[in-house]
């Protein structure tokens, strides 16, 4: 038990390590074309939806009094 216990704490920084690697190659491969589709179309959709739910803040509006 302890043996796969001690297998299994090393392994899994060095999976999250691949993991974040392996993005990266994918959101910076050059040759893709369909990789850049997605990549720059989930890039959109997330500006889209920050740019929707920061245009109720109103900055000079009185604030209310609690």
């Amino acid at each position: 038990m302890s043996g796969s216990a001690s297998k299994k704490g090393p392994s899994r920084p060095a999976s999250v390590v691949e993991w974040i690697g392996s993005a990266c190659r994918f959101a910076t491969d050059r040759n893709d074309f369909r990789r850049n589709l997605l990549v720059n179309l989930g890039l959109f959709a997330a500006g889209v939806w920050v740019a929707r739910n920061l245009t109720d803040f109103d900055l000079m509006s009185p604030q209310a009094v609690a």
